[in-house]
C-alpha cells in the first residue's frame, strides 16, 4: 500500500463526508488550502505533527490514517459505457472481493429483463425495487465492487444511500468513447428505432455530469487500459 496516497484518500473521504470544502480544513488545521490539496493527492510528505491537526480537524483519532481497514463496497457510476463491468471485474479481483451488477440483481428480483421491466410496469417502478435491492445489498455485503446503473444517479433515495454507504467512483468517459464502446459491445438498445439515440446520448450524458460528479472519486477511462485504470482507483 502507498502510505501517503491512503492517507490522502483517507482525509479527502472524510473531509467530504463532513461537508468541509479544501479551504475549510486547511484553515482549521492551520495549513494552507495548497498543502492539504497535495495532502489529499497523496504528494505531501507531511510531519506526524501537522497529521495531528488534520485529524484533530476531522474529528478523528491519528491513528484512524494508518488502521487496516477492509476496502468496503466500491460502487462504480457512469453512463452506460463508461466501463463498469470491464473495469469492476478488474478491480474486484485485485481486491478479491465480490463483483456485482445492480441491474442483473434487479432483474433477478423481478424475474424478468430490465426491458421488459420498464415495459410492463415503468420506471418508477423499476427505481423503487432498485432502491430496495441496493438496500438488502448493502446490508448483506461488507465488501464488495458494484457495477450500477447509468441512471441511478438521477434517483435521489438511491443515490443517497449510495453516497452514504458506499465509496462512490464515477469512470468518466468522452461521449464518442460511449457510444464506441456500447456498439463495440453489440448492445443494440440505444439505437432501435431512434434514430437521434447518439444525440440523446451526448444530451443524457450532460444533464448527468453534475450528479456523476458528486463522486468520491473522478477517474477518466478515455484512451486508457483497464490495467492502467484499476491501478488509479488502487492508488
Amino acid at each position: 500500500m502507498d502510505l501517503l496516497a491512503e492517507v490522502g484518500r483517507r482525509v479527502r473521504e472524510r473531509r467530504k463526508e463532513r461537508d468541509m470544502t479544501l479551504k475549510d480544513l486547511a484553515k482549521s488545521a492551520g495549513l494552507s488550502e495548497r498543502f492539504v490539496s497535495e495532502l489529499e493527492a497523496g504528494r505531501a510528505n507531511i510531519s506526524v505533527l501537522n497529521l495531528a491537526g488534520v485529524a484533530s480537524a476531522l474529528e478523528l483519532p491519528l491513528a484512524a490514517f494508518f488502521a487496516e481497514t477492509p476496502a468496503g463496497v466500491i460502487a462504480l457510476l457512469g453512463l452506460r459505457g463508461a466501463g463498469k463491468s470491464t473495469v469492476g471485474k478488474a478491480l474486484a479481483q485485485k481486491l478479491s472481493v465480490p463483483f456485482f451488477e445492480l441491474d442483473q440483481l434487479v432483474e433477478q428480483e423481478a424475474g424478468m429483463s430490465l426491458p421488459e421491466i420498464f415495459a410492463i410496469h415503468g420506471e418508477a417502478y423499476f427505481r423503487r425495487l432498485e432502491l430496495q435491492v441496493l438496500e438488502r445489498f448493502l446490508d448483506a455485503h461488507d465488501e464488495a465492487v458494484l457495477a450500477t446503473g447509468g441512471g441511478l444517479v438521477t434517483s435521489p433515495d438511491a443515490f443517497k444511500l449510495l453516497l452514504e454507504r458506499t465509496r462512490t467512483v464515477w469512470l468518466k468517459a468522452r461521449p464518442s468513447e460511449h457510444w464506441a464502446r456500447v456498439v463495440e459491445q453489440g448492445d443494440l438498445r440505444p439505437m432501435q428505432n431512434r434514430p437521434r439515440a447518439r444525440a440523446e446520448l451526448n444530451r443524457r450524458l450532460r444533464e448527468r455530469e453534475p450528479l456523476y460528479g458528486r463522486a468520491q472519486r473522478v477517474v477518466s477511462t478515455s484512451g486508457r487500459t483497464v490495467g492502467d485504470v484499476v491501478q488509479e482507483l488502487l492508488g
